[in-house]
């Protein structure tokens, strides 16, 4: 079997895994790290929901059948939507001479052949940003946000399933990173501000400073 190229080479983008169970925080700190890293924020998730609403997408109907039934989407889909994001990104807001684009992907590689898959296709990624958080936080900050978000997945009793889904399938990814000296692993407890200043010694301690204004 040929062995594939993948698409971006690290010369020209630098990729970060983020991961962190369900209310972990990860949508407050991306923000953070978009303002002052200068990263182009990729969810999955976004991507997917606004793949299956998307006028004549090719992979729309079966993506929502998908999420309808829990069941996590074909990676080659998931990929393929990121990889596109990432040369969509690139083509319209490519990077000061000189510098490489970033690009923070938020809740993938949800498992490990994922993972594989997209570091093989799209490109190698330079570490994976971890929030390790308490599932009793997590519950708490779901079931106050449940209150006002509208999201139907905000209950006791999927809240609970989502655990169980991370716990089984992507802390399997981190403990691989985590032998190859990729993760970076930050206690999500604290305040917003105490835990971004961990993520931001965590990721400078790696080489990826502030972009200046």
């Amino acid at each position: 079997m040929a062995t594939q190229t993948p698409r971006f080479s690290t010369n020209d983008v630098t990729v970060v895994f983020f991961l962190g169970g369900p209310g972990s925080g990860k949508g407050t700190q991306s923000a953070n790290l978009v303002r002052d890293y200068g990263f182009v924020h990729l969810s999955a998730g976004d991507l997917l929901r606004a793949e299956q609403i998307r006028e004549g997408s090719q992979y729309g109907a079966m993506i929502k059948e998908y999420i309808t039934e829990g069941k996590i989407v074909p990676m080659e889909v998931t990929v393929a939507l990121l990889s596109n994001a990432m040369a969509d990104s690139l083509a319209n807001r490519p990077p000061p001479p000189g510098t490489k684009a970033r690009f923070l992907i938020d809740g993938f590689p949800r498992k490990l052949d994922q993972a594989v898959f997209f570091e093989s296709s799209v490109c190698p990624s330079e570490l994976v940003l971890f929030l390790d958080c308490p599932e009793e936080v997590m519950e708490k900050r779901l079931l106050k946000r449940g209150e006002t978000s509208g999201r139907d997945d905000d209950n006791e009793e999927s809240i609970r399933k989502r655990f169980r889904t991370f716990v089984e399938t992507s802390m399997p990814v981190v403990e691989d990173f985590e032998k190859k000296g990729k993760v970076v692993q930050v206690k999500a407890t604290g305040t917003v501000e105490e835990v971004y200043e961990q993520v931001r010694a965590g990721i400078e301690a790696r080489g990826l400073h502030p972009v200046k204004a």
